[in-house]
Parts: structure tokens; sequence; C-alpha cells
């Protein structure tokens, strides 16, 4: 059973659709986590950069997600803002040992969060500080930090510390939007 399916059965879900937005700059490891939410059967052994997007649709027994795996090249970060009304669910991810482009990765997330589609609505935000596993990786703590995530009021929020490639943090993440309430998804 892979994730997908985990968050279906602990929210309760009935054949509902979700549209969950997985954002954050190139190279950061969106499609990675993504993959590796998937039920292990359905994951791919070559991931390739996005270009542009791509949508993943996955249905469990209760639930149906859509995934849109958004590109974070810069010339493809504009397409982005045609997908927020559809979103329910923002899966955020940063490269945390990217110290360079953390300036960038902030002013994206700033731009998304005053957004007239998002700004005004509820939408639970999980952000994954991935690539833990590299030697130049800041902690998720500091992560939140240089995001300024503490200044987020207006959304429930979690970070977590990952490693898309083993798949480690992952499991948290979906621990807790298990948490968060049906009406704020859907």
């Amino acid at each position: 059973m892979g994730l997908f399916d985990k968050l279906a059965g602990w929210l309760g879900l009935k054949k509902k659709e979700v549209h969950v937005l997985c954002l954050g700059l190139d190279n950061s490891g969106k499609t990675t986590i993504i993959n590796k939410l998937k039920p292990s059967n359905a994951q791919t052994q070559d991931i390739v950069p996005t270009i542009g997007f791509s949508i993943e649709k996955f249905k469990t027994s209760s639930l149906s997600f859509t995934v849109f795996d958004m590109s974070g090249q810069g010339k493809y970060r504009d397409l982005w803002e045609h997908y927020y009304k559809e979103g329910q669910a923002i899966i955020f991810v940063i490269d945390s040992s990217d110290k360079l482009r953390m300036v960038v990765a902030k002013e994206e997330l700033d731009t998304l969060l005053n957004h007239p589609d998002i700004k005004h609505r509820r939408l639970p935000i999980l952000f994954f500080a991935n690539k833990m596993d590299l030697r130049d990786a800041v902690s998720s703590v500091k992560v939140s930090q240089l995001l300024s995530l503490e200044n987020i009021k207006d959304k429930p929020w979690h970070i977590c510390a990952s490693d898309a490639l083993k798949g480690e943090g992952l499991q948290e993440g979906v621990d807790w939007l298990q948490g968060i309430s049906y009406v704020l998804l859907l």
C-alpha cells in the first residue's frame, strides 16, 4: 500500500478527488517525492526533470488524487498560478543543500502566498526540506527560518526533513496531512 492509499484511509474520504500542487524550484526533488509516494509497483526507476508540468493520478479504494507536478525552472514558474484555483493542498519542496537559491525559493513562496487565488484560502501546505542526505544540507529548522515560515499565520503548514531518494521523511509528511481535517482539504 502506497502513502497515498494510507492518506486516503486516514482521512476517511469516500470517492473524492483531491488536487495537490507540488511546487518548488527545479532540481529540488518534486518528481522524486511524487514517485516515492506512489505504490511500489507503480514507481518509475528513471526520474527525469519535469518540463512544463506533469499530472499524476492515483486511485485508491476511497480517493482519487490528482497531483500537479509543476516544473520549477524559471521559464515555467508562471504556469503555477493557472492551477491555484484547483489546488486543495500544496506540497512545496526545497533543496536544503542549495543555500544560494534559498532566496529564490522564498521569493517564489511569497509570490504564491500573496496570489489572489491562494491568499484567502486555508490550504494546508506541506514543506519538504529535501536532500538532507547531502553534506551541505541545512536543517529543516534553518530552512524554516530562511523561508520565514513562522510568518504564515492563516494556513496550516508543516515542514519535514526528507531524502526523497530513500523515501525518508515522506511518511512524517503524510502523517501530518492525516491530521488535516476533511473540511480543509475539500
